[in-house]
């Protein structure tokens, strides 16, 4: 052991990694506009209760990115990005704890309060609950508690992260009340990304999926998504479920939940088809007899330790 510290900016050899440095301040900037927002004024009538909301937002959105990384990095065929979801989910961990600490300024410092409102409150319980469990997850990200737990119990704890996910968008729809359109998009999402990690027990955890199959899964989690929307509304509100379904086929049909998710899946599965063609023909074109380098020893002993 040398002592010498490694920040989250740069690689395991400590050198510069520019892919993690700009990952590493794009994380900070929800929350440097949250705050610029809130000292400008311009959060709204109640900004402390609008800056709750704000960091929440970032919070699911930042946890849902660190699911979509290894399919990201499979299907674009880029390696390092695996190095960057612990940076990532812990980045999730830290707007979450932000989220309840805005909360409990909100209730005056009261933590009596906040607890009781914790334990009345159902989506309160789960959010809180999600955020627990989200706690134990930051805490064992490092190598150290790596090599502590192993590499077999460190994956089956990291594996709650669906529960964790699961968890937070439930506490995101009874929240969101009756604007549940970015929920169900988030909720679209991660149902692809786990139908998704489901479709390796037929082509292996990382083997590139067909791209038949991609497009299939893109469109079954769109109409999955639209069918999701008119039942909440039916079940929450008592609407008319064919109404909200002809919504998706109307005029505004591009604000719809399921046409966003659809669009969404579309997109990462085209640019991962046309990812995969060039590399076909980069190594069609390569010269007999040479070889390309393999990835480097650190990004694959990274990907060992966070698959």
């Amino acid at each position: 052991m040398t002592g010498r510290r490694i920040y989250p900016w740069l690689d395991r050899g400590g050198r510069l990694s520019a892919l993690k440095l700009v990952v590493f301040l794009a994380l900070f900037a929800p929350g440097a506009w949250t705050l610029l927002s809130y000292g400008h004024g311009s959060l709204g009538p109640r900004p402390l209760t609008e800056a709750i909301h704000q960091t929440g937002l970032w919070a699911i959105r930042f946890l849902m990115i660190s699911l979509a990384i290894t399919p990201l990095r499979r299907m674009l065929q880029w390696p390092r990005l695996i190095l960057i979801r612990r940076m990532v989910g812990v980045a999730a961990f830290g707007y979450a704890t932000l989220h309840l600490a805005l909360y409990i300024v909100d209730q005056s410092f009261d933590l009596r309060l906040v607890a009781s409102e914790i334990i009345l409150r159902f989506y309160l319980t789960i959010g809180f609950l999600a955020l627990m469990l989200l706690s134990a997850l930051a805490a064992t990200s490092t190598d150290g508690m790596i090599r502590r737990l192993g590499g077999r119990s460190w994956r089956r704890l990291h594996r709650s992260v669906y529960v964790i996910a699961t968890l937070t968008l439930v506490h995101y729809f009874i929240q969101s009340k009756l604007a549940v359109a970015e929920p169900m998009v988030v909720a679209g999402l991660f149902a692809w990304l786990m139908a998704d990690r489901a479709l390796g027990w037929i082509w292996g955890e990382s083997g590139r999926r067909p791209f038949w199959a991609l497009v299939s899964l893109s469109v079954i989690t769109a109409l999955l998504t639209a069918t999701g929307e008119a039942a909440y509304y039916r079940l929450a509100n008592g609407f008319d479920p064919w109404r909200v379904l002809a919504a998706n086929v109307s005029s505004h049909f591009d604000r719809r939940p399921g046409w966003i998710v659809l669009a969404i899946c579309l997109a990462v599965t085209a640019a991962g088809f046309f990812r995969s063609r060039y590399a076909s023909q980069s190594r069609q074109s390569r010269p007999a007899g040479r070889v390309k380098a393999t990835e480097p020893a650190m990004i694959v002993r990274e990907i060992q330790r966070q698959s």
